[in-house]
């Protein structure tokens, strides 16, 4: 009985801690010191929870950039502050960039968005593939419907160190998983590959191209898909979900992953990126092309689907409680999270870039707090929040149940109720089922620990590892009490 209410303590003093903070923050963000003054408050104190080292960001208004600000630090060794000028690898916001590189050639008549991508490649010829290379078109690339795999995640390089080419990198990865064009999977190779196509139409290297007909023409001064000694600030260290520091890397590709830009760049992209009443002569692209990036191609039904509904042509899409689209896209690389987010009919629109995998929550509760302060409603990506308290409630919920059940099996052997049986054939279904649950788990907890990346740890800092404990605790009381079954196998005594 004590336990029992000690456990309901602990969950409803959680519960309620997680409904103050909802309600702080509410009353904070709609408060008259406003949404930069609330950031300036609350993002540090965010940052030291999920210990994210540094943090850039820059809010849109009304289509225009309307101030930027950085938080914490670019070095930890150094002590050297984030800038907003800070250059940060922005990882896959890179595929939304290289999506109007590749809008830029159908606007000038180069290529069309249903031809055939095999057609304008001269370079390179994909390998041999049971599926027919000619359905695979240019709208299929930027919409992730190529049917094309993610590629091989962690083929990182030093700046100065020889990388393989583009084509042999394309040579290496380009693996068809399914038809093309029947479903979404997300593919790095897909947007290597229109690193290619632009090359390849344009004659010119795709950096070059890209500097000279997106980057430039918008202002991004600093962006760059070429790693340089010059950047106006030192590209900092990323930093791993344990915390360990990641020297500057670059890819063998640029399309997916490769662009490192400031803040200020980024925001200065996504303003560019309005439509209605909000477009601003965009001088790269028509109001009609950039419309076409953000109309839906392919409904998201994995993963992604908890966020977005739909993808366009290199932008996640979804649905606002309102009516209105919006677009968003993101990336995650070894030490690096970024993302943006923007509904282009109203003009409103938000860049988070960080130097760390553990920044996950950390976006999701700015992005929460921007979207009520913007007014759009609830955003996909604020589940993660959401989520985070779901998450410590049941690590609370596991070792609650785990002592509770362990102070049962404790009380019943000093009662001489349990004992231990050498011979199987004295256990019961009951005792069977614990024991293979022990060895399930056992086995789960040593394959995550000896993996150097998990999905859950980028989502829950902190929370993971509490997480692998009460789990071991939960395979250990599985263990206890497998093997001190009931004396009599019938039922446990209660």
């Amino acid at each position: 009985m004590k336990i029992r209410s000690i456990t309901f303590i602990i969950i409803i003093s959680f519960l309620a801690s997680a409904n103050q903070h909802s309600e702080t923050g509410e009353s904070e963000v709609f408060g008259q010191n406003g949404f930069r003054q609330t950031m300036n408050q609350r993002i540090p104190v965010w940052m030291e929870n999920y210990q994210v080292p540094g943090a850039a960001i820059a809010l849109i208004q009304n289509g225009k950039v309307a101030w930027s600000e950085a938080y914490g630090l670019a070095d930890k060794d150094d002590q050297i502050r984030m800038k907003a000028e800070t250059i940060f690898r922005v990882e896959s916001i890179s595929k939304s960039v290289t999506a109007r590189g590749v809008m830029k050639l159908v606007e000038t008549g180069k290529i069309k968005l249903e031809d055939p991508v095999y057609k304008h490649l001269v370079s390179w010829e994909f390998p041999e593939t049971e599926f027919d290379l000619k359905k695979v078109t240019i709208r299929h690339l930027l919409s992730h419907t190529s049917g094309l795999a993610l590629g091989t995640l962690g083929l990182e390089y030093d700046p100065n160190e020889k990388k393989p080419s583009l084509r042999e990198s394309l040579t290496r990865e380009v693996k068809f998983i399914r038809e093309p064009g029947t479903s979404f999977n997300y593919s790095n190779v897909g947007f290597n590959l229109l690193e290619l196509l632009i090359e390849d139409v344009s004659g010119r290297s795709f950096a070059d191209f890209m500097k000279d007909e997106v980057l430039s023409p918008l202002g991004m001064q600093h962006a760059d898909f070429i790693w340089r000694e010059d950047f106006p600030t030192r590209v900092p260290d990323g930093h791993k979900t344990g915390g360990e520091s990641v020297p500057v890397y670059v890819y063998a590709e640029k399309g997916a992953g490769g662009l490192f830009a400031n803040v200020k760049d980024i925001a200065a992209f996504v303003s560019s990126g309005m439509v209605d009443s909000m477009y601003s002569d965009d001088p790269v692209l028509s109001q009609k092309s950039l419309l076409e990036l953000y109309m839906p191609v392919t409904e998201i039904d994995n993963v992604y689907s908890f966020v977005s509904d739909y993808y366009g042509l290199g932008h996640f899409i979804e649905i606002l409680p309102n009516g209105k689209k919006a677009v968003f896209g993101g990336g995650q690389g070894n030490g690096w999270m970024s993302h943006f987010h923007i509904v282009p009919e109203s003009g409103d629109g938000i860049v988070i870039l960080t130097n760390s995998s553990r920044s996950w929550p950390l976006i999701s509760s700015i992005l929460s707090d921007w979207a009520q302060w913007a007014g759009v409603g609830s955003i996909g990506m604020g589940i993660i929040v959401k989520a985070m308290s779901g998450f410590w409630l049941l690590i609370l919920l596991i070792f609650a149940g785990s002592v509770f059940h362990l102070g049962r099996v404790f009380r019943d052997c000093s009662r001489g109720n349990r004992k231990v049986k050498r011979q199987l054939k004295d256990y019961s279904v009951n005792q069977f089922v614990q024991l293979s649950l022990f060895v399930l788990l056992s086995a789960a907890i040593i394959l995550s620990l000896t993996k150097e990346y998990l999905f859950i740890t980028s989502v829950f800092p902190g929370a993971a590892s509490w997480f692998l404990v009460a789990l071991i605790i939960l395979a250990s009381v599985l263990l206890i009490s497998g093997l001190t079954p009931p004396a009599d196998c019938g039922t446990e005594s209660s």
